[in-house]
């Protein structure tokens, strides 16, 4: 019986691993509540089971040493399950991360806004020099055609 049961866990936490994305925003936001208490209410089930395994029980119809070892063995298939919704956990951390990252749109616009800002007083800056470098190479430029056509080298 209790063999079915461990089966039927491994089965359970394969089906869970294999998610679907929802196309919008609601629903996605919907899909990961569910990931949250899903894999919270595994973690805490998990962690109880393996409290009640770990209990004393009386003598049953099983030998001593096949029911410690069954236990054993269900004791690790309960602590991997913890172990698997734990990652799934931090998994819908990095997911939500991202999610607030591409769909935050304000910051998106105001940090392009001020990097438009940035970029456009640099551009009148250097807008600036090069017409002050213009005017002085023109100046100069004067000065030195002047000179030429003045000398009597030419």
């Amino acid at each position: 019986m209790k063999q079915i049961r461990y089966t039927s866990l491994f089965i359970l936490s394969a089906m869970a691993n294999q998610r679907v994305l929802p196309q919008s925003k609601e629903t996605l936001l919907q899909s990961y509540n569910k990931r949250l208490k899903d894999d919270i209410k595994s973690i805490l089930d998990n962690f109880t089971e393996i409290i009640k395994t770990a209990k004393i029980e009386e003598e049953t119809q099983v030998s001593r040493p096949t029911q410690a070892e069954q236990d054993h063995y269900e004791m690790h298939v309960r602590a991997a399950n913890i172990v698997r919704a734990g990652e799934s956990l931090m998994k819908l951390v990095s997911d939500l991360k991202q999610f607030l990252i591409l769909n935050d749109f304000p910051s998106v616009n105001d940090a392009i806004s001020l990097q438009n800002q940035q970029l456009r007083s640099l551009q009148e800056e250097c807008d600036k020099k090069l017409t002050s470098l213009r005017d002085e190479i023109a100046i100069d430029l004067y000065e030195l055609e002047e000179e030429y056509y003045s000398s009597r080298y030419k």
